[in-house]
């Protein structure tokens, strides 16, 4: 007789705060007017992070090396973040709230079995963003912050992710992203400053001198 294979038990994240997460959807039944604005941007939205780190790369043209490593370190800094989040997201394996909580309010559609909840992906990049943003551009940092709020009340509102999943994405992200670009800088720094004086000039120098610190 053949013995079948164990099943393994995805973790059920409904008991951490499934009370809160109805809450938001609660909320969000009630607020139908603005579901489709929020369904848009939860994942539209992550294309401003994008721009944000183009603009710090913008930027950073002007001023010195450390900035401009900085700037090149932000979005390797936040792949970083998300593939350490992936690996993560294996282990726990938390479904996801449309499968241990589907009477509730859900907007989003329900992805299959195997992409789980824990952490949220989104909120990872947002923060990883902020992150990485920080250590660069001061200001480019608070208007990623703010829309890294929005962007993680977005996967709870569309019944994407527990409040959980989010706050777990922004203590992973955090300090994943902040040492990444801390290194990158240390390591990177001297490849782009001779990279600086080639070919690649227009893209990694405006032609002025600047200060090393972080722009507020």
């Amino acid at each position: 007789m053949t013995v079948p294979a164990p099943v393994r038990l995805a973790f059920d994240g409904s008991g951490v705060d499934g009370s809160l997460f109805t809450s938001v959807t609660d909320f969000a039944r009630d607020t139908r007017w603005l579901n489709t604005p929020m369904e848009l941007w939860t994942n539209l939205g992550l294309g401003v992070f994008a721009v944000l780190m183009v603009a710090g790369w913008w930027k950073a043209r002007r001023r010195d090396a450390g900035a401009m490593t900085l700037a090149l370190a932000a979005p390797v800094a936040v792949v970083v973040a998300f593939a350490v989040a992936e690996v993560v997201k294996k282990l726990v394996a938390e479904v996801r709230p449309c499968r241990s909580m589907p009477h509730a309010y859900l907007i989003d559609s329900c992805p299959a079995a195997s992409d789980y909840a824990f952490p949220s992906g989104h909120a990872t990049v947002a923060a990883a963003t902020v992150a990485a943003l920080f250590l660069l551009d001061r200001r480019l940092c608070a208007i990623a912050a703010v829309f890294a709020v929005v962007e993680g009340f977005s996967r709870v509102y569309v019944g994407a992710h527990y409040p959980h999943d989010v706050l777990g994405s922004v203590l992973f992200a955090l300090p994943v992203a902040y040492l990444t670009s801390l290194a990158l800088r240390r390591w990177a720094t001297p490849l782009v400053e001779a990279l600086g004086r080639g070919a690649l000039r227009p893209l990694l120098s405006a032609g002025t001198a600047a200060t090393a610190q972080p722009a507020r």
